[in-house]
């Protein structure tokens, strides 16, 4: 009976000696083309090659979290392409962290969503007298994003082969125009290898114990308060840039450990707005007629103290 309590202990919790052996590092070879989302885009049709490099922790149960989403991965990837070798456009060099979803397993086969958001550097964009030819992007630091998905094959203990596809996008959000942003769709091969001995427990993975800051599965409202300040950029059309104000309210119900569904109000002051209503009337527009009013549904997918809504 003591022997009995003392392995189910054991199998409960994390193992101590090997619980770091689970990096590994991942490189994939891409090959894809600029989705042309706008016409001015047409003129960068080609076809070019990219690489990603990836660090990444596998998970096995150490949170409850990570029981829950089936053991993701997490990690940061770097990728680089030189799209297209337009001179233009310039090069693009991205870093941003990443959780990789598992969304079936079977055996040695296994197929996963990958969501990474971080920043990227252009070597190239619009300036009015040197680069005026581009059109997509008028900063040369952006945000990137990245999604794929992907096919993988265990080979051996610590090497996996990948296949998938999926979307890399650049941004600043209209901070600097022009601002039509770049969508990159690729095709992509890969190889993943353990930078040392695997840890033994990830493949048996582990039941976590609750924790206080955990949900226990108890029903519960909550009201959620935020708000945001932001810079729009329209000197490409007035030669002017504008602050933008918005505050969020909703109320939320907690129904599982990943899900909240509520509904909420949003207010958004947007100072273009009053410039362009005073040039064409010549009245200065109240705080109200220019102030926006939204009402909507929400959702909030939480990862542990982490949540995307």
């Amino acid at each position: 009976m003591c022997w009995s309590l003392l392995a189910s202990i054991a199998v409960a919790q994390p193992a101590g000696p090997h619980s770091k052996n689970n990096l590994s590092f991942e490189v994939k070879a891409q090959y894809g083309f600029l989705l042309s989302h706008h016409l001015e885009l047409d003129v960068f049709n080609a076809h070019f090659p990219a690489l990603e490099f990836t660090l990444q922790k596998e998970t096995w149960g150490t949170s409850k979290w990570e029981e829950a989403y089936a053991y993701p991965s997490l990690g940061v990837s770097g990728w680089v392409s030189n799209l297209g070798g337009f001179e233009s456009i310039g090069s693009a060099y991205a870093l941003y962290p990443f959780i990789n979803f598992p969304l079936t397993r079977s055996g040695e086969h296994s197929l996963h969503f990958k969501l990474g958001i971080g920043v990227a550097y252009l070597t190239k964009h619009f300036h009015r007298i040197e680069n005026y030819k581009n059109f997509a992007i008028g900063s040369a630091f952006n945000m990137a994003a990245s999604l794929y998905f992907d096919y993988r094959l265990q080979l051996t203990k610590r090497t996996t082969i990948s296949t998938g596809f999926g979307l890399t996008h650049f941004s600043n959000g209209s901070t600097k125009t022009p601002n039509y942003g770049l969508n990159i769709f690729t095709a992509t091969v890969g190889v993943t290898t353990y930078l040392s001995k695997p840890n033994p427990g990830m493949r048996k993975k582990i039941l976590s114990r609750y924790f206080p800051f955990e949900f226990d599965g108890s029903k519960f409202l909550e009201l959620q308060i935020s708000t945001a300040v932001a810079a729009k950029d329209m000197s490409e059309q007035l030669g002017e840039q504008f602050m933008v104000y918005a505050a969020f309210t909703n109320i939320m119900a907690r129904v599982s450990f990943k899900s909240k569904f509520g509904a909420g109000v949003d207010y958004t002051y947007d100072g273009s707005d009053s410039y362009l209503i005073k040039k064409e009337t010549g009245m200065e527009p109240g705080l109200r007629d220019v102030t926006k009013v939204g009402v909507g549904f929400a959702y909030e997918l939480v990862l542990e103290r982490t949540s995307f809504l």
